[in-house]
């Protein structure tokens, strides 16, 4: 009885915002470009669309239950401010469902590992780990997630799975995922930061978790899973990731970032400083940088000075626990992987492009679970927009360089 309250209740919720979001402008007022562009763009793929606000009144977030629980885009200028989220609004066009994975888009959405590896949840047992055998799970490609709760300032979604990983086991997860918007206020106590006059934001918590539905413990011989979160966000020529990293020898914490998954990363396209390393993000060339839980400080950023957007993510991070290696190569270690991934978009070998897009990218430990026991991983995000002037105080604070230095830095 309980379990059918909650639903009516979500239902009921989610109709109203529907009334709200049930008719879109056909003539689409906004520019693309524009977070009013894609609120109507994105009300006709999914009729079910939540839209969180209420802390103030240009502060807006886009949930879609249809699409995986995913973040599609936000605003912190209202709606004809920037859509500050990746939409690939030509796959959304193409009605066409890719068999390996669909690029949606999606400035935050939920993604399980590893990708690659022993314990692999993309390819089947015995298949060679290369593309043409890569196939995203349904269950966070193209299935609908439930809602069970939802309100004008968060909302919880859940979805059950079964997995078939590379050990030949069928992975059975119960995930659950709620975002939540976080006022202007509750900013400055999470980050311990003064947000000066002139500053605009919008930030919002997802608190994910997996459960082990299975009768079996998840441990190294039958294979485990781990939280992905990845942030998509638009590229500029001018756009840098800053990600600060603990200084040490490499003997321990080990190497400051893992920084050949596509290839070496170029000298002109990758820059280190002491605490400091930046990433180029301009959408032309594929490159990717891990960094262990050792070494991160938990922490990421991103400045386009073109559009006038600093944007941070913070997550969890526990460098005692094991973190899942996410290349596909069976042969090497599958305990041995990443906390924090960055990630700039480029011109496959055939000239194709997904985005372009980047990501920034944060990874649970391993999910060592005994039958019926959960695993959590809080990721956030938080976007400021504004001046420089204004901005790279925060910036600053938070990642430790001013935005003068980062715009110079290639």
């Amino acid at each position: 009885m309980k379990r059918i309250t909650v639903l009516l209740t979500a239902f009921l919720s989610l109709s109203v915002i529907g009334c709200n979001n049930s008719k879109p402008d056909k003539m689409n007022k906004y520019k693309k470009g524009t977070y009013g562009y894609d609120l109507n763009f994105l009300k006709e793929k999914d009729n079910g669309l939540i839209v969180l606000k209420g802390y103030n009144e240009k502060a807006e977030v886009i949930v879609s239950p249809g699409y995986q629980a995913k973040v599609f885009t936000s605003t912190a200028n209202g709606p004809e401010g920037a859509s500050l989220g990746f939409v690939n609004h030509d796959v959304l066009n193409s009605n066409v469902i890719d068999e390996h994975m669909n690029g949606y888009g999606g400035e935050n959405r939920f993604w399980l590992g590893p990708e690659g590896g022993q314990y692999s949840i993309y390819f089947e047992p015995g298949k060679a780990q290369v593309f043409d055998n890569w196939h995203t799970p349904k269950a966070i490609d193209t299935e609908p997630w439930d809602v069970q709760e939802v309100s004008s300032t968060e909302v919880t979604l859940t979805k059950n799975m079964e997995l078939l990983n590379y050990q030949g086991n069928i992975m059975r997860i119960s995930a659950d995922r709620k975002i939540k918007l976080i006022s202007a206020g509750q900013v400055e106590q999470e980050l311990n930061v003064r947000l000066p006059d002139g500053i605009n934001v919008v930030a919002y918590s997802t608190d994910n978790k997996i459960t082990n539905l299975n009768h079996f413990k998840w441990d190294e011989k039958t294979g485990t899973v781990c939280i992905w979160i990845l942030d998509m966000f638009n590229p500029s020529d001018s756009a840098v990731t800053v990600v600060p990293y603990k200084e040490g020898d490499e003997k321990e914490p080990g190497v400051i970032a893992t920084t050949g998954y596509f290839g070496e990363i170029p000298s002109d396209r990758i820059h280190y400083e002491p605490g400091i390393l930046c990433l180029k993000t301009d959408g032309q060339y594929r490159s990717k940088l891990g960094m262990s839980a050792k070494r991160t400080k938990a922490i990421a950023g991103n400045y386009d000075p073109i559009s006038k957007r600093l944007t941070i993510i913070t997550f969890d991070a526990d460098p005692p626990a094991i973190y899942l290696n996410q290349e596909w190569n069976p042969d090497l270690d599958p305990l041995a992987g990443d906390a924090l991934n960055a990630y700039n978009d480029g011109p496959l070998e055939d000239g194709s492009i997904m985005g372009p897009f980047l990501e920034l990218e944060s990874c649970s430990p391993a999910a060592f679970l005994q039958p019926g026991e959960s695993l959590s991983h809080k990721h956030n995000v938080f976007h400021f927009t504004g001046e420089e002037a204004v901005l790279s105080p925060v910036c600053e604070k938070l990642l430790g360089v001013s935005l003068e230095k980062v715009k110079n830095i290639f």
